[in-house]
């Protein structure tokens, strides 16, 4: 087994993709097979599971089904086609709710319920992701999934909400988003996004991903091995 395959726990910086990360690794490493345990959007940050060497990559499913804890922050009054800020504004209202009616509207997406994934996103429907007929402009009906979510309001300054959402497998928080603003009646994206949690993994147990290529920096340091 070489000195560098392990699970490598991230902290991704905003601005870099997932992908960009994967490739980066397999510079240092020099180990093409490198995976990953969930993706986050270029414009989140936070927590993100890299898998190094077969071995490990083998152990993606069990990560992926792990429950996960973000800090979200939504932007009402602007609704976007993606659901987040990369997207393009398709609606925009002037109202301004009360911390009342949001705490009301936040009681619905309490404990399990269901959630229509984003056209905006990698899911399949017959063969085809999503994102790719969403950029055609098409739209498809999507099944929605059961999730389970705890949601904590941190704070509500308005425009800004900044939530604390400890969610199952599969949520879509960018839906969440979208579903909130839309219950409330002004519409609304994700404005920000970072995972601070991942099954047992923490922002304290993460690397800094912006450092990578940085020469004096113990990346490796943040390798674990005990879940072979």
């Amino acid at each position: 087994m070489s000195t560098f395959e392990g699970i490598l726990p991230i902290n991704k910086p905003i601005g870099k993709t997932s992908f960009s990360l994967v490739s980066s690794l397999r510079k240092l490493t020099n180990i093409k097979t490198i995976g990953h345990a969930g993706t986050l959007d270029p414009f989140a940050s936070g927590v993100m599971i890299l898998l190094i060497g077969k071995p490990y990559t083998k152990l993606s499913s069990s990560f992926l089904n792990q429950d996960k804890q973000y800090l979200a922050t939504l932007h009402l009054g602007i609704s976007t086609d993606t659901y987040d800020l990369d997207g393009q504004i398709t609606a925009q209202s002037p109202l301004i709710p009360t911390e009342s009616q949001l705490e009301q509207a936040l009681l619905e997406f309490q404990g399990t319920i269901q959630q229509t994934p984003p056209m905006f996103s990698a899911k399949k429907v017959q063969g085809k992701k999503l994102y790719d007929l969403a950029r055609k402009g098409i739209t498809i009906p999507r099944a929605p999934i059961t999730i389970t979510t705890k949601i904590e309001l941190i704070s509500y300054i308005y425009p800004y909400i900044q939530l604390k959402v400890d969610c199952s497998k599969g949520t879509y928080i960018r839906s969440l988003a979208h579903d909130i603003g839309t219950l409330l009646g002004s519409g609304a994206h994700l404005s920000q996004l970072n995972r601070t949690k991942s099954g047992s993994f923490q922002l304290i147990h993460c690397c800094d991903g912006q450092r990578l290529f940085e020469t004096d920096y113990n990346w490796s340091g943040y390798l674990q091995r005990n879940s072979l």
